[in-house]
């Protein structure tokens, strides 16, 4: 599936090239070096032993997981929800999408019913992978009232030891031998097909983002080549495969690098500092807060890492960010803007973010050979806009009229909705606050007028309202005269956690209490 003609500032040699040419490459190219880890504590949230997989054994699992899905009966394109902690499991089964010629939508961890039913009725997906357990919750049973909700799915694929009727266990196909399997050929254009579906959400509602494979390995790209990344070498990501940003700075990279992915599920500093120095790894992406934390208690300290990728979803919140430690290692800033577009820039000596200057931006910066990833500019109405080719410029097809991300002009660039201004003396942007009307917290978006509506559904006078937090963007926090009750209802109707526990706060400052 093609959704349309690539834009102008797209390229189109390798159009050819998908994730899965660049993993099967990465195969071809070293079969008996580690492509994936475990966290060594997964047994602490999910099911099964740690695993480590050679890029030979995870393409023999990879294979199998789409000689599986292609059994059922799934037809090619037809879209294939994914919920998976970060564990190998995650990685092999996007990739077994992928391999399978069907379409793969992450879907973020702390997603419950209510949600996930949403975008899987609003892609018509046919199919849903998940796991029996993450942490406390069951995901088995998430995935099963999804399912009975979403009314066009037809197969629950689990991970975990289900033994529940219906559900078509994925676990043999990670241990039994390859199947006689022929990978879809999408021809030279291959890399302009839709590959997976994020999620966003405007002011309104939750919005479908459908991406390529080049625009995927774009974004993929400008993390790479900015921070001039060791072809070969271990990568330490904390960040699960919800989003374009997970997907575009830890999967896209390590193909890219050829190298060795290692899994933190977030957050066990404790098992992060031992996996960075059992692996040597020198990449290690993180939460922008966290990872400026993280550095100022010594974490990188007599370590191999010589990057730290600082992953921020709250862009605002750069503009009032620390220093980077001198004596750290190199900090690279990806600015994420929702699911349209990253910028990343590494710091200076002086350990100051630099901002985003407007214009063609090269990676690595300065470099005059070095390829124009991304393009910012700031509209008239004060908000950024971008586009280049990791920039998404087609709606999903289906998707109800005006559900696009954002929209786009007719010179191909994307009103992001952030609004921003120009820093006096330098003449780069930076971002002033969220969006109007989505609340960020972490990487988790939320639309706040419906949540506000669902809530006053609930309890008359009841009330939610979001406040800027230092390592998460934003929190949100409610008050409502029964708050257990307002707990049981909001988790009974399928909403995040995130939302369900703004209620357990018993008392809030009196700053925030006047801001709401």
């Amino acid at each position: 599936m093609i959704l349309g003609p690539p834009p102008p500032s797209s390229p189109t040699n390798g159009a050819g090239v998908t994730l899965d040419h660049l993993f099967r490459y990465a195969a071809l190219q070293r079969p008996d070096a580690l492509a994936l880890i475990d966290p060594p504590n997964r047994t602490a949230f999910t099911a099964g032993a740690p695993r480590a997989l050679t890029y030979r054994e995870a393409d023999r699992a990879i294979t199998a997981i789409a000689a599986r899905l292609r059994g059922l009966g799934l037809s090619t394109d037809q879209i294939v929800g994914i919920q998976l902690p970060n564990t190998v499991e995650g990685v092999l089964a996007l990739f077994g999408v992928l391999r399978a010629g069907l379409i793969a939508s992450p879907l973020p961890l702390l997603w419950r019913r209510r949600d996930c039913t949403a975008a899987m009725t609003a892609t018509a997906a046919r199919a849903l992978i998940s796991t029996t357990r993450i942490g406390a919750a069951d995901h088995g049973e998430i995935a099963m009232s999804t399912a009975s909700d979403a009314f066009t799915i037809g197969h629950i694929c689990m991970f975990g030891g289900s033994d529940d009727d219906g559900v078509v266990a994925l676990d043999g196909a990670l241990i039994e031998a390859a199947p006689a399997f022929t990978p879809l050929n999408r021809g030279k254009d291959a890399a302009l097909h839709l590959a997976a579906i994020t999620w966003d959400v405007d002011a309104r509602r939750l919005l479908p983002v459908a991406r390529s494979h080049v625009e995927l390995i774009m974004a993929g790209f400008e993390v790479m080549l900015e921070g001039r990344f060791a072809a070969q070498g271990a990568i330490l990501s904390s960040l699960c495969l919800g989003s374009f940003a997970a997907i575009a700075t830890s999967l896209a990279t390590w193909l890219l690098m050829r190298g060795t992915l290692v899994l933190h599920h977030p957050f066990d500093p404790t098992v992060m500092r031992r996996q960075i120095r059992d692996h040597k790894c020198g990449v290690v992406i993180l939460p922008g807060a966290l990872a400026v934390r993280c550095a100022a208690a010594g974490m990188f300290a007599d370590s191999a890492v010589n990057n730290v990728v600082a992953v921020w979803r709250a862009p605002e919140r750069l503009a009032t960010c620390p220093k980077w430690p001198a004596v750290s290692p190199a900090l690279m800033d990806v600015t994420v803007f929702g699911e349209t577009a990253l910028f990343a820039a590494t710091r200076g000596a002086d350990g100051k973010y630099a901002g985003i200057k407007p214009g063609a931006r090269r990676a690595p910066a300065g470099g005059a050979q070095a390829p124009g990833l991304i393009e910012a500019v700031r509209t008239p109405e004060g908000t950024l806009a971008v586009r280049g080719p990791m920039v998404p410029n087609h709606p999903f097809p289906g998707a109800e009229p005006g559900a696009e991300a954002r929209s786009c002009d007719d010179y191909g660039f994307v009103d992001t909705g952030y609004p921003c201004r120009f820093a006096p003396g330098s003449g780069t942007l930076v971002i002033t606050g969220p969006q109007a009307g989505v609340v960020s917290v972490g990487g988790y978006r939320f639309v706040l007028s419906t949540l506000q509506e669902t809530i006053s559904q609930i309890e008359a006078g009841a009330m939610i309202a979001a406040f800027p937090d230092g390592l998460t963007g934003q929190r949100i926090a409610g008050i409502a005269g029964k708050r257990e009750d307002v707990q049981d209802t909001l988790a009974r109707l399928g909403h995040s956690p995130l939302v369900v526990d703004a209620f357990r706060q018993r008392r809030i400052s009196d700053a925030a209490r006047s801001a709401a």
